[in-house]
């Protein structure tokens, strides 16, 4: 057992900090400051925190803050205390870059420009309906529709989330699910941004939402064959994690709704969906290193679902029906997974067979089965690809692209008795594309690309596949994307942006956000990392537990390659990333603050120790395998190693941006409170620190189609501003 001990002495809570103008040594201009602007500076409370016999003073503990603490209407003395930090911390934000708000409009503006309002996206055709999704102009949210087996038939709005969002501060729909008779939509709601839903009912025939309510869920659920019986999944209300499925029937209380599954081991998320044949319910468990599956048929909703294979250790596998069998997509003796089959009565690994052998260059990531046809989704050398497959003839090709770094993928495939393919295409400079693929003549129907308001030319800017050598002699990938003819050397700013953790892969996708920057003249640089999967399941594998500092070391390198190769230099380079690639950005600062002139980290993860020893936080005891288990003396001493808030120390800093959101369940908004304190209470500069908080949303920022990029613009301000170029300067 660890043991906590806590003791309170208050230091203070706020001092004047003096920011005095700082020349840009290499353009000339000022990058503007504000003199003798108040800081917050956060009371010191200190918590003393024991584990393993080793002390930790943290002197910020006191920051946390509950649900119920966040939402009372009469906040007690402590919550308030809190409450008033994380506004002072916004109010000196909003202070430090007061003289670029209109500069700050001008980029929302310009970015939301881009954007067509009144758009919709391309219909797919399901069970007698084409379902698609629209936006209105100046309208947040989505419109959800469809129409009766012509696109030409009258339009049926299933669900107006603008409606539903009405006088709400935050509003996501997720999850919809048509019942197999087409005439009852279900749909979940989260009004809060905690990722915590209520399922409700409505009648696609009369309109009415029927009085079911189905509350503290995960959004995803599946319907019986006899359009009564809903399946759906159910939260711990401490922890948020998935837990519970349950089976409801329409129009009966939720009281009443009975458990078909009980996840007892913590370390597992779980979930329930439908085969895209329609023939099965399928109960998921997946930790990091183990896939489980319960499967029941759809026409029997009262039966008792059955485990596909008993649950192993390290196997990690996915499925997908056909006809009369499954085929599995799995590690078991291929690291980078390879393709198996098996009679749906008898799914015991035992009477699997290989149908796709492992490759040891490539990662196989998933399937799509058409009746005539298979779809292997594929990566590697840190690009994915579609590898298409005759059934009959065996006979099989690529898709080819042409492009240096560019992503695509297998869009919404209903259809089993087709030889359309419908795909998403994307790169840096290429706007995200619908296309649909004819396996058997090989023709491609471009059916939409994302169009730019006030028009794109693909041929004005120039993609770059680099790969850096890194300490260990490995060679990382690094994508690049610029303007054409822009002068590029030291003093070109770049943002260099990476992820790096749970197998994720930051692929060159299209934003036309990113333009503006781009047509500012700067580079936009992503790291392919380990820790991600860019180069098969190995570069993931090598970049997680006792191999995590290979993340961050790798980004440090490519960053000084970047250097070497006179793309930048430290005056001009910006490092950007969120989540656990706020963790990579917190753990680079301290490592190697002198290659950065400015750091953006969103909802940083970056209190490693502590939340990892505390069960009671989200996704904690999920995440044993990615990070490790601190309860381990061996895990706990590599985590501090590391972790970004308890190695701040006594050095310079760059300029940094923090934001979060007080309602955020995957990272609480206090570790990066807590993180701000430290540093500004410990660093030894005098360059920019400021932390804004959303206090309305969580771990996605706001809600809505635009709302969302005003934290763009205060992100792209500060870079902009950072670099002396001002809302007037583009170039050529």
């Amino acid at each position: 057992m660890r043991r906590i001990s806590l003791k309170i002495i208050v230091i203070g809570s706020y001092s004047l900090i003096t920011l005095g103008s700082c020349q840009n040594k290499e353009t000339g201009s000022m990058t503007k400051r504000i003199d003798k602007l108040d800081a917050p500076i956060a009371a010191k409370k200190d918590s003393i925190i024991t584990t393993h016999g080793h002390d930790r003073v943290d002197p910020y503990f006191w920051m946390r803050l509950t649900d119920d603490q966040k939402n009372e209407e009469q906040p007690d003395e402590h919550t308030q205390e809190v409450l008033d930090y994380l506004n002072a911390e916004n109010d000196f934000t909003d202070r430090v870059m007061s003289h670029t708000e209109e500069f700050q409009e001008k980029l929302y503006d310009e970015i939301v420009g881009r954007i067509k309002q009144t758009d919709e996206s391309v219909p797919y055709f399901k069970n007698e309906f084409w379902y698609y999704t629209r936006y209105e102009e100046g309208k947040e949210y989505p419109i959800y529709c469809r129409k009766k087996k012509t696109l030409e038939a009258n339009e049926e709005v299933m669900l107006d989330a603008n409606e539903r969002a009405k006088g709400k501060d935050y509003y996501n729909a997720s999850g919809l699910s048509v019942s197999p008779n087409n005439k009852i939509l279900a749909f979940a709601e989260d009004f809060v941004s905690r990722r915590i839903y209520t399922y409700r009912f409505k009648n696609l025939e009369t309109g009415e939402i029927y009085s079911d309510e189905l509350t503290n869920l995960q959004p995803g659920g599946a319907w019986a064959k006899d359009n009564r019986t809903f399946f759906y999944t159910s939260k711990n209300e401490v922890s948020l994690l998935s837990e519970k499925i349950w089976r409801h029937e329409l129009g009966s209380s939720s009281e009443v709704d009975v458990m078909v599954y009980n996840e007892k081991d913590p370390s597992y998320y779980i979930g329930v969906y439908k085969s895209k044949s329609d023939d099965y319910i399928i109960i998921y468990n997946s930790s990091t290193l183990v896939s489980d599956y319960q499967i029941l048929k759809a026409d029997n909703p009262t039966g008792s679902f059955k485990q596909f294979t008993p649950r192993g250790t390290k196997h990690e596998y996915s499925i997908e029906h056909f006809e009369d069998k499954f085929y599995i997509v799995t590690n078991r003796d291929a690291f980078n997974f390879r393709l198996m089959e098996t009679p749906e009565n008898a799914t015991d690994e035992s009477n699997w067979t290989e149908v796709i052998t492992h490759r040891e260059d490539v990662l196989l990531n998933g399937i799509d089965i058409f009746r005539d046809w298979m779809v292997l989704s594929e990566r590697s050398n840190a690009l994915t690809h579609l590898r298409i497959i005759n059934q009959k003839t065996d006979e099989e090709h690529y898709l080819d692209f042409g492009e240096h770094a560019y992503v695509v993928y297998s869009s919404i495939n209903t259809d089993f008795d087709t030889d359309i393919l419908r795909f998403g295409y994307s790169s840096l400079t290429t706007p995200n594309s619908t296309i649909d693929y004819n396996m058997r003549t090989k023709e491609k129907d471009l059916k939409k690309q994302q169009e730019v308001i006030g028009g794109h030319d693909p041929s004005e800017y120039v993609t770059e596949r680099l790969f850096a050598t890194v300490r260990d002699g490995v060679k990382v990938p690094i994508s690049l994307v610029y303007k054409k003819g822009m002068h590029r050397g030291s003093d070109t700013p770049m943002v260099l942006y990476a992820y790096g953790s749970y197998g994720s892969t930051i692929d060159p996708w299209f934003s036309s956000v990113r333009l503006s920057l781009l047509d500012r003249g700067f580079i936009w640089a992503i790291a392919h990392i380990r820790g991600g999967q860019s180069m098969g399941r190995q570069w993931y594998e090598d970049g997680k537990m006792f191999k995590k500092k290979n993340t961050f070391n790798d980004y440090v390198d490519c960053a000084k390659y970047l250097i070497a190769e006179e793309y930048t230099s430290p005056d001009h380079l910006y490092g950007q990333g969120g989540s656990a690639g706020g963790l990579l950005m917190g753990a680079v600062v301290n490592q190697a603050p002198e290659l950065f002139n400015g750091i953006i980290a969103a909802v940083p993860f970056v209190d490693v120790v502590s939340t990892m020893l505390d069960e009671t936080i989200p996704l904690t005891t999920n995440e044993f395998d990615e990070w490790g288990n601190p309860k381990n003396k061996d895990s706990y001493d590599y985590m501090l190693s590391y972790s970004p808030y308890d190695q701040v120390t006594n050095q310079d800093y760059p300029n940094m941006l923090v934001t979060t959101g007080l309602f955020d369940s995957q990272v609480q908004y206090w570790e990066p409170a807590k993180w701000v304190a430290k540093l500004r209470d410990i660093k030894t500069d005098d360059n920019i620190l400021m932390m804004h908080t959303n206090m309305e949303a969580g771990h996605g920022g706001a809600s809505g189609r635009f709302k969302r990029y005003k934290e763009t613009a205060l992100q792209y301000a500060f870079f902009l501003d950072l670099e002396g170029i001002g809302q007037e300067e583009m170039k050529d």
